[in-house]
């Protein structure tokens, strides 16, 4: 079972839904047990264990029925909630240095992390927000994160619709878009 990074109190006086505790977040949420369709004949699933989060305060939801077992699809479901939280909700305030998660994360200035890591998702939503905050300037960006500038753009390719909603937003200000 896929378990959730500690509170990361990064922003002045709030945390990202994306990085509370799995305990805590889901307090926020409604869980609907589903039966998706698809392939597989007599083997098809036909029982419940498809599984939809919906964080009620944002309204943002996550979900996953491709695996048989309701408690893995629940994991996922999990995750891919935290992944859209990162990319869908912003929090504009941010401290004077980047949460003790992302320093931890930092190794020379290359963030290590795999898109797939429980971490991924709160990192996600740190770089995001920090991106925000520096009105999509990258370098300022990376100059607050620790990092180089070509580190920051490798790591939000890791989640395309990430990089898709900071060049749509770069795009916007007049600026070019992040290859």
């Amino acid at each position: 079972m896929m378990t959730s990074p500690d509170p990361i109190k990064f922003h002045l006086g709030s945390t990202h839904p994306a990085c509370i505790d799995q305990e805590l977040l889901l307090k926020e949420c409604r869980i609907q047990h589903v039966r998706r369709s698809g392939p597989g004949g007599q083997h098809r699933n036909k029982v419940e264990t498809g599984v939809v989060i919906n964080h009620l305060p944002t309204q943002i939801s996550g979900e996953a029925a491709e695996r048989r077992e309701q408690g893995r699809n629940r994991s996922m479901a999990l995750f891919r909630l935290r992944v859209n939280l990162a990319i869908d909700h912003r929090i504009t305030e941010i401290s004077e240095t980047p949460s003790l998660l992302w320093q931890r994360r930092l190794c020379n200035g290359t963030l290590k992390v795999s898109s797939e890591h429980v971490d991924f998702p709160a990192l996600l939503a740190e770089a995001l927000d920090a991106v925000t905050h520096f009105q999509f300037d990258i370098k300022t960006s990376s100059q607050y994160l620790h990092c180089s500038s070509s580190q920051l753009i490798k790591f939000l390719k890791k989640e395309p619709r990430g990089l898709a909603l900071i060049n749509r937003k770069r795009l916007e200000s007049g600026l070019h878009s992040l290859k």
